[in-house]
């Protein structure tokens, strides 16, 4: 694998690929990419190191030609209400005006034992992806409104080290319905 570094301090972003991995790390990440195989999905991919800073994000963005979102998962004080939450990557991201937003008093990050049990992955790799995962409906999609005004919608696979470039519109006509989800849209 030819490894081309970004910048100074020797952050590994590959070359733009346009199929899977040769081998899964995860069972969601497997379910994307057969279900971009099945309904015959364009997308574009780079495999990385693990992407951990937004400046990370930043070296994914410039080589992909497109701006990675913000995925969060929250609950609610007591645990019983869930929300992935996609917002600008850019944007800082507050709870209490998502709270305010939402009309919910108090939302904090959800365990990472949920995260990875309910939506397939660890802390650094949520994704809308993970929907497919809650068949229960257990967690609302919560989407800042910026992110309909962007063409691309860039992602994680559900893993740190993988990342896509998918058209929005797909992600919020095509993939988000067939997951059954009904998205609340906000302005965070």
């Amino acid at each position: 694998m030819k490894r081309t570094v970004m910048s100074m301090d020797m952050y590994f972003v590959s070359e733009v690929k346009q199929t899977g991995p040769p081998v899964f790390k995860t069972p969601l990440q497997q379910m994307v990419y057969e279900m971009f195989r099945d309904k015959g999905v364009k997308y574009e991919r780079v495999d990385t190191d693990p992407a951990i800073t937004m400046e990370d994000c930043i070296r994914i963005d410039q080589r992909l030609n497109m701006k990675t979102v913000k995925t969060l998962f929250l609950c609610n004080r007591q645990q019983t209400n869930f929300y992935l939450v996609v917002t600008t990557a850019g944007k800082p991201f507050k709870t209490k005006d998502l709270s305010a937003a939402l009309g919910i008093s108090r939302l904090s990050f959800a365990p990472v034992e949920l995260l990875h049990s309910m939506l397939g992955t660890d802390v650094g790799a949520a994704t809308v992806f993970g929907l497919m995962l809650d068949v229960k409906m257990d967690v609302q999609l919560v989407i800042d409104n910026d992110i309909l005004s962007e063409e691309w919608y860039g992602c994680s696979d559900g893993t740190t080290t993988s990342y896509l470039k998918l058209s929005t519109a797909w992600v919020m006509n095509e993939f988000i319905p067939s997951t059954g989800h009904t998205p609340k849209f906000v302005q965070l």
